[in-house]
């Protein structure tokens, strides 16, 4: 029976072991996640820089683990927000993305003339719209808050950042904070996707 189901996936092309969008998603969100806390966490004091490192890598790990253990998690044929919707909506707001965030540091921290360490700050300003902007093309409401809550973060450190702020307070709210929601996020992904399906 289960050979036969396992026949049935790949015909439809659902291996048992392929991530799923969300899944998928998530992974992807915990890497970027990951990356923003592991380069700015230099910005804190050193204690705490090395505690958010370790946090950052050690939830990372965890999620991967989780993601290992439940494996075969997603119901063959089952359809996924986001699933096949890497089209030309995505890709133009990935090219919008990238563009926002060239021009817009270029913006800052030459004619505005805004401390470098804002621009981190403008990243996920930019990256947040990102998400909402995915979440309307691929109906996904999750990424609206994640969005939105990015963002929203983004804005204080590039607030913190033109009141001369320190490095500190620009890079918690510019990237750890984002960093967090990333990380924060994937979990949710992981653990709400569909439970695995029996092979009896």
């Amino acid at each position: 029976m289960a050979d036969e189901t396992s026949r049935d996936e790949l015909r439809a092309g659902h291996p048992r072991n392929q991530l799923s969008g969300p899944r998928l998603g998530s992974l992807i969100g915990a890497v970027f996640g990951l990356v923003y806390l592991e380069a700015n966490a230099g910005s804190l004091p050193a204690p705490a820089a090395l505690a958010l490192r370790l946090a950052g890598a050690a939830a990372f790990a965890g999620l991967v683990s989780l993601l290992i253990i439940t494996r075969g998690a997603d119901r063959p044929g089952t359809e996924h927000p986001g699933a096949g919707g890497f089209g030309r909506g995505y890709w133009l707001i990935v090219a919008a993305e990238g563009a926002a965030i060239v021009g817009g540091s270029a913006l800052l921290t030459g004619l505005l003339d805004l401390p470098g360490r804002g621009v981190v700050a403008w990243v996920s300003v930019v990256v947040g719209v990102h998400f909402v902007a995915l979440g309307a093309i691929w109906r996904t409401r999750l990424f609206h808050v994640l969005g939105a809550a990015i963002a929203t973060s983004g804005i204080a450190g590039l607030i913190a950042a033109s009141e001369a702020a320190s490095g500190t307070i620009v890079a918690t709210f510019g990237a750890v904070v984002p960093g967090a929601l990333l990380l924060a996020f994937a979990y949710w992904g992981v653990l709400n996707s569909p439970r695995p399906v029996s092979d009896a």
